[in-house]
């Protein structure tokens, strides 16, 4: 039986690393996850190792976000939880980047998690019931040269979060950004044996997300940062 105050989740831009530790404590409790991604292929192993069913979609796309909550409602039920994962990125000097390319990014990243809020609110407000996560960076507060088109987006995010949260969080529905500051860990990208945990622990990032899950709504938190012990602020 879960100890969450919510019966099932869909987690929209899904991947190995933070959707994957996210999925695997949200089964851990017994919840239904439905993950959703542009490329599903990605998703087996973790679909195989949890049970949760993988369903393609372009975040960016407001009619395939539809449908996305119409099958999710279809398959496990209205979504209790909602976490917005995806992202976009291009790098590169802001006099050579591609217009287009840059448009598409900040779709994803910005425009997307519009779609995935305004989603979740039509079906959580009614029920005056639900939480939405939005997963931001640390660009989303502070940007990056040769990154402009990440910290666009993210910073967008940023505003979204926040004003979804001064909407919906007294109609009962949970907003939280999460600012991921630093690099997460992975198979690819590990800690220098010299400088341990210097690097964020996927698993320990999930845990903190299902913290902000159980709070009790007289101290619901809207935004928090997490960060290795070593980042430098």
């Amino acid at each position: 039986m879960s100890t969450l105050p919510y019966r099932n989740a869909l987690i929209i831009g899904a991947g190995p690393g933070i959707s994957g530790s996210l999925t695997r404590r949200l089964r851990a409790e017994n919840i239904p996850v439905i993950i959703a991604a542009r490329n599903v292929d990605k998703l087996s192993a973790l679909v195989d190792e949890t049970g949760a069913i993988a369903l393609p979609v372009d975040a960016s796309d407001a009619r395939a976000m539809e449908a996305l909550f119409a099958e999710t409602e279809a398959r496990i039920g209205t979504p209790e939880v909602v976490i917005y994962n995806a992202g976009g990125r291009v790098r590169g000097p802001i006099a050579e980047l591609d217009a287009a390319e840059v448009e598409q990014a900040v779709a994803v990243t910005a425009l997307g998690a519009f779609h995935a809020v305004q989603q979740a609110a039509r079906r959580m407000v009614p029920k005056a019931h639900g939480a939405i996560l939005l997963t931001g960076a640390t660009a989303g507060v502070k940007g990056f040269a040769l990154s402009a088109p990440f910290a666009m987006g993210k910073f967008a995010l940023r505003g979204l979060a926040q004003s979804a949260a001064r909407e919906l969080m007294p109609k009962g529905i949970h907003v939280a950004h999460f600012v991921i500051d630093g690099g997460v860990r992975s198979a690819q990208r590990t800690d220098p044996p010299d400088v341990p945990d210097s690097m964020l622990d996927p698993d320990a990032i999930a845990q903190t997300y299902i913290d902000v899950l159980r709070q009790h709504r007289s101290a619901w938190t809207w935004e928090i940062e997490l960060r290795p012990w070593v980042e430098k602020f």
